[in-house]
């Protein structure tokens, strides 16, 4: 490594450094969130029912994705760890133990969806066609699960060793694949069947299943597999390395499969509204997607950064880490949302072309933008809490939240049937509460002497 570059006067990481790390997360995340635009936008030219339903299909397939996603965050912490106190063998031990739990887990997970909810949902969905609509999307999305839990691992593997080139290339592949199988798939190009909804299904399915095949190559192609102790016979599996990796990951798994019910669960509430408000929402939320995305991925590397540093016995420098992150990425932010509202009907135009549905949203929009930029600060924070190994902490603070989330959705979107706007304001609450929270427990909290 290269010391000067990587670190300021002080030790702690330098801005170089940070680009370094985030960037290529940035563009993977950007890849992926691309995959979720282009559903919406290509079943935006089908009808409000697909694109109502992909919204719903979506958010409940993201409520068991997380799952493993989460496990696979807890692990990242421990790479990370590991990592940062130069302990490379047992990196190793834990991607196998984690990625032995996950396929398995994964392939629960798949007969569970599949079975259960055509079962579950009409309970759920008032709308009998989006209902319909939304488990034809899930029969052919939970083949995708085996094949992202997989490159999950492997994603947690190279975040926590702060190499993330990987992302770029892998995510790439997977966008254009999606892209062009979206296509194919949903209209029927190409000599392929016609499959609506169905059919953007099983393009993110495909695109999981090349996202994997990436990172395996390149894992056996450029990375040094003695060095990280993936060569070790007792890595393949260990009972007493996948205990360790659970008693973290188990955190991770809970907090997110939480807050992505929940988030289902406000769907649900607007779906109620009717079939427009529930458009309005999907199209303001797939808008959302993309300073998500940066915020996620500044997020991600202060939970890889700030356990590397901690790792190194530098606590002292973990502040300064927090405050150059934000630094970057109010800078890369902020533009955006300006932008979004400025010109929020210009916006819109990726998603749909039916003038009444985007001036049903407009509104919405600049709501959006003000809880966009309150969780610019919350995700950094909630992350650089998570990263100094607080699990538990951040579960709690979750609950809470989530519970003052779900009584406004009660109180105000199902008594009251607001308007999206009012209903999108819930997000506002949720990331002022996070980011209070956090920013009390880092200034008061015992997360300096936290083991892993």
């Amino acid at each position: 490594m290269n010391e000067i570059a990587e670190l300021d006067k002080q030790g702690c990481y330098s801005y170089k450094k940070i680009g370094t790390v985030t960037i290529p997360i940035l563009l993977s995340m950007l890849m992926e969130q691309i995959i979720g635009m282009t559903d919406t936008a290509f079943l935006g030219r089908v009808n409000e029912v697909a694109l109502g339903a992909s919204a719903l299909g979506t958010v409940y397939f993201l409520a068991f994705f997380v799952l493993g996603t989460g496990f696979s965050f807890g692990a990242q912490i421990l790479i990370a760890r590991r990592n940062g106190e130069k302990n490379f063998r047992k990196i190793g031990r834990i991607c196998y133990a984690g990625g032995f739990f996950l396929v398995i887990f994964s392939i629960i997970l798949m007969f569970a969806i599949k079975y259960l909810s055509p079962v579950l949902l009409p309970y759920m969905i008032k709308s009998e066609e989006i209902c319909k609509a939304t488990i034809e999307y899930l029969d052919w999305r939970t083949y995708g699960l085996i094949f992202a839990f997989a490159a999950s691992i492997l994603r947690a593997f190279y975040v926590g060793i702060a190499q993330t080139r990987i992302l770029t290339y892998s995510s790439i592949a997977m966008v254009l694949s999606n892209i062009l199988l979206n296509y194919a798939l949903i209209f029927g190009k190409f000599g392929m069947p016609e499959m609506g909804i169905a059919g953007a299904a099983l393009a993110s399915s495909i695109a999981e299943a090349i996202s994997l095949l990436c990172y395996t190559f390149y894992t056996l192609k450029f990375i040094d597999l003695e060095k990280y102790g993936f060569y070790s016979v007792s890595a393949v599996f260990s009972p007493d390395i996948l205990k360790k990796v659970f008693s973290v990951s188990f955190w991770m798994m809970l907090q997110p499969f939480i807050s992505v019910g929940v988030w289902f669960f406000f769907f649900i509430a607007v779906e109620r509204l009717g079939e427009r408000s529930l458009a309005v929402v999907n199209i303001v939320r797939s808008l959302s997607a993309l300073p998500f995305i940066i915020i996620h991925a500044f997020a991600t590397a202060t939970n890889s950064l700030v356990s590397n540093l901690i790792g190194e016995r530098k606590i002292s420098q973990v502040w300064r880490l927090i405050r150059k992150i934000m630094v970057s990425a109010f800078t890369m932010v902020v533009p955006i949302l300006i932008f979004y509202a400025v010109f929020p009907k210009l916006s819109m135009r990726i998603y749909t072309d039916n003038p009444e549905l985007i001036l049903s949203s407009t509104s919405a929009v600049y709501v959006m933008c003000v809880a966009s930029f309150i969780q610019i600060a919350a995700f950094i924070l909630f992350n650089a809490v998570s990263g100094t190994g607080a699990i538990k902490t951040i579960v709690v603070i979750e609950f809470i939240n989530l519970i003052i989330y779900i009584l406004f959705v009660w109180l105000v979107i199902i008594k009251q049937r607001p308007s999206p706007a009012v209903a999108w304001s819930s997000e506002i609450l949720y990331q002022s509460f996070i980011f209070l929270s956090c920013l009390l427990y880092l200034f008061f909290g015992n997360w300096r002497n936290k083991k892993l």
